[in-house]
């Protein structure tokens, strides 16, 4: 009795709960069954089988009608299409050749020369592109190739399609012979290997000749990219498809189709393999069979995994031409008497079934009771583990104001309590450090800057007794530029050891980033930048300090005009969030910022700049950070940079 005892400890609480519960549904169900006693027996084997055949070839029927209706549709759609694609041809071909005309008049009237007329339309056309892989291509009459994309100076008059037909000569042939402004078409198969392509496609050119400059220019495409690989045709498809697998046949029969060498197109768990040497329980290839017969009717004995013994299976199968599938529709024979062998069971067998039913029921429902108290529970085991691995982030859903409810409130409590703690000891550890770094930066600047003054005294007293044109005064100059760099370093390394704590005051805004918008527009740095202004009006006063927030806003301005050395324009903007937020982004349309740097642009010493100190951007986080607020960069290469500072309108106090 113990070892049973101690084997029900350990349970889980769903398998707890059906032990118990389940005894007292089931047994009152049994003396219910047996007071009951006898069902009655009746023969209801009349007609089943002629029904059932019934449903099969219905069954076949409205398979066979949904493909052809899928079937018809598509082909309506792919002529459409094909029209569609046949008029932009022509359009694409018209506007080329009036580009090339208006390239002619300049020419014509004096303005350019043949050849620099030619150049411009080459130019032109090139630009244009036809649907995926098509193009506009121009040559002469004689097959030499004006303008194309890969072959632009080769003769290609000699070139055969895949069938071996000189389609140049053809289309040469017919241009010379067209009337002014008539275009013409051709169609051809043609193999691109550059494309990948395993067979030819068939492709279609338009074509029109420019008596003038004897150009033949021909806009092409292929065809079937007008409508295959085509968002319509899978989402029919495979509409159409779930159509046919929703369809149920008795308890475990389906439809299913297959081509006539056996490969199956739409199966329940063999679609795209081939089976055509499957063998039924006894040895006849019975798929074999249905594809050399292609029409009528199959029985054979099929065995599934887990089942005793074979069952005997029938199976009504029709041929859809268009596609050369056969449509098959089956169900085991067993499953059309279902009914009937339950109706003529006996009363053990139906008080059976009735107990079995009425545990399964039971099990459904106590399974159901049991999920919904340990599902919560089981969610925050889940919850746990993950903070148990160090995810303080996460927080439990309360669900209620149970038991459970109380708990996970609890819960989120400790975890905030603790990330809390944490982010401290981060702040603490993160001063610690910063107090070595200014203890070092201290001495650095002490035994650094008084050697760089001695030199940038020495230099600039030699800079001022040596003549320009004398060739030692560009190496003087070089050691008076270098010495001021290193003591832009020593002081923008003390800066970021020693930045002060914000002298908080209530500050507009807008009127601080107007002033620093018109020192900008000023700055010598960013003479071809044009600066925008996007500020939301009404925005209250926020507690920052203003000359730290200025010093921000002038390195992000400067850095964003480095990055634009041909000119460009940097936006400046405010709002509030909708969590009651100040929001400052500065955007730029730079060069961007490459995504490997994004995730190390806010460190110590890291930059991209061949001068720089890489300080600048940390500086400005510890500022922001100082204020309790976020800063974060997004970036795309070749497209510009924003960087987005959120602020709160009120600190809060630890």
């Amino acid at each position: 009795m113990s070892r049973y005892r101690r084997l029900f400890k350990n349970f889980s609480l769903r398998s707890k709960m059906l032990v118990l519960v389940l005894p007292l549904v089931v047994v009152p169900i049994i003396v219910v069954g047996s007071v009951i006693g006898f069902i009655s027996t009746q023969q209801a084997y009349r007609g089943i089988t002629q029904t059932s055949k019934a449903d099969l070839e219905h069954m076949a029927t409205f398979t066979t009608d949904l493909l052809n209706s899928h079937y018809q549709q598509f082909q309506v759609y792919k002529e459409d299409k094909q029209k569609s694609f046949i008029k932009g041809l022509t359009s694409m071909v018209g506007m080329a050749t009036d580009l090339v005309e208006v390239e002619y008049n300049q020419q014509k009237k004096g303005r350019l020369s043949m050849a620099a007329a030619k150049a411009e339309a080459k130019k032109a056309l090139k630009r244009v592109n036809v649907g995926d892989t098509g193009y506009i291509f121009a040559m002469t009459s004689k097959g030499d190739l004006e303008i194309h994309v890969a072959q632009e100076g080769e003769n290609i008059l000699d070139a055969q399609d895949e069938n071996g037909r000189h389609f140049i000569r053809e289309i040469v042939s017919s241009a010379l012979k067209s009337r002014p402004g008539e275009v013409l078409y051709i169609i051809y198969p043609w193999r691109n290997a550059a494309l990948g392509d395993s067979s030819p496609r068939k492709k279609i050119a338009a074509y029109r000749y420019f008596k003038e400059w004897d150009w033949i220019i021909a806009a092409s495409g292929y065809l079937e990219e007008t409508y295959e690989d085509n968002a319509f045709e899978r989402n029919a498809f495979a509409d159409l498809k779930a159509r046919i697998q929703e369809k149920k046949v008795g308890q475990t029969g389906y439809i299913y189709t297959m081509d006539s060498r056996g490969t199956f197109t739409i199966h329940p768990d063999a679609e795209g393999r081939n089976l055509i040497d499957a063998r039924d329980a006894e040895g006849n290839s019975f798929l074999r069979q249905m594809c050399r017969e292609k029409d009528g009717w199959i029985r054979y004995p099929w065995q599934n995994p887990g089942d005793p013994a074979p069952r005997m299976k029938i199976v009504r199968y029709t041929y859809f031409a268009p596609w050369d599938w056969i449509v098959a529709v089956g169900s085991y024979e067993d499953e059309f008497y279902h009914e009937a062998n339950l109706i003529k069971g006996q009363t053990f067998l139906s008080m059976l079934a009735l107990t079995i039913l009425a545990c399964a029921v039971s099990v459904i429902l106590v399974s159901l009771a049991a999920k919904i108290f340990t599902d919560p529970i089981q969610r925050m085991i889940a919850v746990i583990r993950q903070v148990k691995q160090g995810r303080l982030d996460r927080q439990m859903v309360i669900e209620g104001n149970d038991e459970l409810g109380e708990l996970a409130a609890t819960f989120n409590r400790m975890t905030e309590i603790i990330k809390r703690n944490r982010e401290m000891e981060s702040t603490l550890a993160q001063q610690g450090k910063m107090a070595s770094l200014g203890v070092l930066s201290s001495g650095v600047a002490h035994e650094i800057n008084n050697p760089l003054g001695v030199i940038l005294g020495y230099a600039g007293y030699l800079e001022k007794k040596i003549p320009p044109e004398d060739p030692n005064y560009a190496f003087i100059h070089e050691i008076k530029r270098e010495s001021k760099r290193c003591k832009k370093i020593v002081q923008d390394l003390l800066s970021y050891a020693r930045t002060p704590n914000p002298v908080l005051e209530a500050t507009d805004i807008n009127e601080l980033l107007g002033q620093i918008v018109d020192f900008a527009a000023n700055h010598t740095d960013l003479y071809f930048v044009t600066m925008v202004r996007n500020f939301s009006p009404d925005l209250p006063e926020v507690m920052v300090d203003a000359d730290q927030l200025r010093q921000v806003a002038i390195n992000l301005i400067l850095n964003a005009g480095a990055a634009m050395p041909e000119g460009g324009e940097i936006e400046v903007a405010t709002a509030l969030n909708d969590d009651g937020r100040l929001r400052i982004t500065i955007a730029d349309n730079g060069a961007g910022i490459p995504a490997e740097n994004l995730e190390k642009i806010f460190e110590p010493f890291f930059t991209t700049k061949a001068r720089g100190t890489g300080l600048g951007l940390a500086i400005t986080k510890q500022i922001i950070d100082l204020h309790q607020g976020r800063i974060s960069i997004d970036s795309t290469v070749g497209q510009g940079t924003m960087v987005t500072i959120v602020l709160p309108l009120k600190r809060e106090e630890y």
